[in-house]
């Protein structure tokens, strides 16, 4: 298999593509991932996660052959509002704070860049988490845990916060950060095989 071009620092995103046997290296993609207002909520993750492989394409050398190249981004949404990833155990506790007992949707879009045919391709999860109901003292030791950072919503579901979550109707691999299975759809679409 070709190897592909991870446009990301997550260490969820490798540990999903080294399951899969997927062959891969990191390069950290420079983007500007403040929130805008110009475009739709929903359609955020989609936007950054084409930044991301943008910013790899402009990154590599010109004379280079440009491989593939796999962006991804996740964020939550609960009731009308975007929640990314907090700055600070204050804003880690105050998210999970809302989003105890409550139900969200985390959406991760998947962007796909094939550098023979100059072609992406992207797919989208949405998936609906429903937290338990978590006292302060719950809330005050998960986040004294530190896996809050750098992860939206201030939780990684598969950490300490799975202790918390009562139910998911969707992917797992989506609330984790790279969808499998729009992952398998989208590679088979643009002919990179797994089965090599």
């Amino acid at each position: 298999m070709e190897p592909i071009i991870l446009a990301s620092s997550s260490p969820r995103r490798q540990e999903i593509l080294k399951s899969l046997r997927i062959p891969y290296r990191v390069i950290i993609p420079n983007i500007d991932e403040t929130l805008s207002n110009i475009i739709e909520k929903e359609q955020i993750p989609e936007l950054f996660a084409r930044e991301k492989v943008s910013a790899i394409i402009h990154f590599l050398p010109a004379e280079q052959e440009i491989p593939w190249i796999l962006g991804a981004d996740t964020l939550i949404f609960l009731d009308d509002q975007v929640i990314g990833k907090p700055q600070s155990q204050d804003e880690a506790f105050e998210i999970l704070k809302k989003l105890q007992g409550r139900s969200h949707i985390v959406e991760t879009a998947i962007v796909l860049y094939n550098g023979k045919t100059k072609e992406t391709s992207s797919k989208i999860n949405k998936t609906k988490v429903t937290f338990s109901p978590m006292t302060d003292e719950e809330i005050q030791w998960y986040v004294e845990t530190g896996e809050w950072h750098g992860a939206a919503g201030g939780y990684r579901i598969q950490g300490m916060a799975s202790c918390f979550v009562k139910n998911i109707e969707g992917s797992y691999s989506c609330v984790v950060g790279l969808p499998i299975s729009e992952l398998y759809d989208i590679l088979k679409e643009q002919n990179y095989s797994l089965l090599e």
